[in-house]
């Protein structure tokens, strides 16, 4: 299907930055939309490239990590991720995320997917990997602002947790839900 995109973007009049930070830039666009309307206030927030990884280990286990998210006040059950650094790959950002947080690598890597987390709002985008087949390789290196336990666990428990909605991120839940469907 072929749809005529191009009537419907809006034009951007003018762009002011209210905040500059390593991780998140955020920006105040005043917009005209095709009709003609005006928009004074539409917030943009650029954050850099995501990834995450279901990682399975030699013996069949995923790896899944345990922390605490400030923003809504809880403890979290998500795959590794991270964001990518300036002069890497997504893949090269999901293997060294995998390694620091885990001590895991090695394994055989496929891209499962890649989606907009927002983008009404944002512009970045999230890559999914599969790692099979690694194994613990070296010690973690976590971050600051990381505190997390990481777990080892079988598919089968991974996908009841799943279906019971123990992952409240969506960037955690939709690569999950493609590695369990691609499976069939």
């Amino acid at each position: 299907m072929k749809f005529d995109d191009d009537e419907m973007k809006w034009k951007v009049l003018s762009t002011e930055n209210l905040i500059s930070r390593p991780w998140l830039n955020v920006d105040r666009d005043r917009v005209q939309l095709p009709d003609g309307r005006i928009h004074d206030e539409y917030y943009v927030l650029h954050y850099p490239t995501w990834i995450n990884v279901i990682a399975e280990t030699v013996d069949g286990k995923l790896i899944l990590e345990r922390q605490y998210r400030h923003g809504l006040g809880v403890m979290s059950t998500e795959i590794p991720a991270g964001c990518v650094e300036a002069g890497e790959t997504p893949l090269e950002a999901a293997r060294r995320e995998l390694m620091e947080e885990t001590g895991y690598g090695d394994g055989v890597w496929t891209e499962l997917l890649r989606v907009a987390p927002n983008p009404g709002s944002m512009d970045n985008l999230c890559y999914s990997y599969h790692a099979k087949g690694v194994e613990r390789v070296g010690a973690t290196h976590l971050d600051a602002t990381e505190d997390l336990k990481v777990h080892l666990v079988d598919k089968a428990e991974v996908l009841e947790m799943l279906k019971a909605g123990a992952f409240m991120q969506v960037m955690m839940a939709a690569p999950l839900w493609k590695f369990f469907y691609d499976l069939k």
